[in-house]
């Protein structure tokens, strides 16, 4: 019998001391088995033990994203095992189909919330008419009540919001043309009352410039997760190499958990193309470090100044052993990206070294 997991049952898996036990499973090859033949090879995947696994209480899948499933075993230490294990590959004999997995109480990147200010614009569209056709556009979102002020809380995976963030840019911009249009046409016919009324609505499209920067209106802009952004920058030489070669700018902007990148080419009479080529190359990478790298939080918020302070220590100590954990410090958080493996051992061990568990 098929199971198609939803909020509710994640969260009692979450809550029960289940959750100790289950692994996320990513990557699945969606499209290639039926979801109870891809159950069935998912368990006795994980219940080989040249895998590190080990007996298996339950598979949940389909779950309500796509290639995604949780499998919950009888013993922690198996599921550890398994987590330690850096490389699965599903149906080695066609030869193999690589996964990523993790445990469920990392935070994997498929879920982001964000505020919206929609007041900008007001004056141009009624906003309950553009949030329903936000709605109808981007299915997957889940949207607050619209606020009197504007303001409207989305919650979904990246992707989605990222689909949410260039469609918003996209209308700012259809909105900033099409009256700087009509605009031109008011010059012409030279009518007191049509210019009077174009200088108020300008007044108005000023802070829709602001949502289409300069550099995205003569190039080309991509928004990604703040955390993949980062670590991207940080971690990979991919980045600014690929800027340095293909004489690009960047323009970045981090707002939250969204970072919007405007591409430009450097070099005057440089090929057209290689700002969106170079697009093109992050978002892949992006892309890849979405689906391969794993979160994990140290919350300082309640904590003791001394604990606060052990757990800051430990991990500058644990840093020149992870070169490939990206490590970020905020006022009531820390936290550690890297793959699902790094960041589970890089944690056990700042536990280990402050002597206490930490959440």
């Amino acid at each position: 019998m098929q199971k198609q997991v939803s909020d509710a049952s994640i969260l009692n898996v979450e809550e029960s001391k289940a959750s100790e036990r289950t692994v996320v499973v990513a990557w699945l090859p969606v499209g290639l088995f039926s979801d109870q033949v891809l159950a069935i090879l998912v368990k006795s995947h994980f219940q080989d033990t040249k895998n590190k696994g080990g007996d298996v209480e339950d598979v949940v899948y389909p779950t309500r994203t796509k290639g995604v499933a949780y499998v919950i075993f009888k013993e922690k230490k198996v599921a550890e095992n398994v987590i330690g294990e850096k490389k699965h590959h599903l149906v080695k004999k066609a030869g193999g189909i690589p996964l990523t997995v993790s445990h469920f109480s990392e935070k994997i990147f498929s879920s982001v919330n964000a505020i919206l200010d929609l007041s900008v614009f007001l004056t141009q569209v009624t906003l309950e008419s553009l949030v329903m056709d936000l709605k109808k556009k981007i299915p997957t979102l889940s949207f607050s009540p619209l606020e009197l002020n504007g303001r409207i809380s989305v919650g979904g995976s990246f992707l989605a919001i990222k689909r949410l963030k260039e469609s918003l840019l996209l209308k700012a911009s259809s909105l900033f043309e099409k009256n700087r249009n009509f605009t031109n046409e008011g010059r012409k016919c030279n009518r007191q009352s049509t210019q009077k009324s174009l200088q108020r609505s300008n007044k108005s499209l000023e802070s829709l410039r602001t949502l289409v920067p300069e550099t995205a209106r003569t190039g080309e802009t991509l928004v990604l997760d703040t955390d993949i952004f980062l670590y991207l920058k940080q971690k990979c030489e991919f980045y600014e190499s690929t800027l340095k070669k293909y004489h690009i700018l960047s323009q970045e902007r981090m707002d939250g958990e969204i970072t919007t990148v405007c591409l430009k080419n450097a070099e005057v009479g440089s090929q057209l193309n290689n700002a969106k080529h170079v697009k093109e190359l992050i978002e892949k990478w992006s892309h890849a470090l979405h689906f391969g790298l794993r979160k994990e939080t140290f919350t300082l918020v309640g904590k003791e100044n001394r604990k606060k302070r052990n757990i800051e220590r430990a991990c500058e100590q644990l840093r020149p052993k992870y070169l490939r954990v990206l490590i970020n410090f905020y006022r009531t958080r820390i936290d550690i990206i890297g793959s699902s493996s790094d960041t589970y051992y890089f944690k056990k061990e700042v536990r280990k070294l402050i002597g206490q568990k930490v959440s």
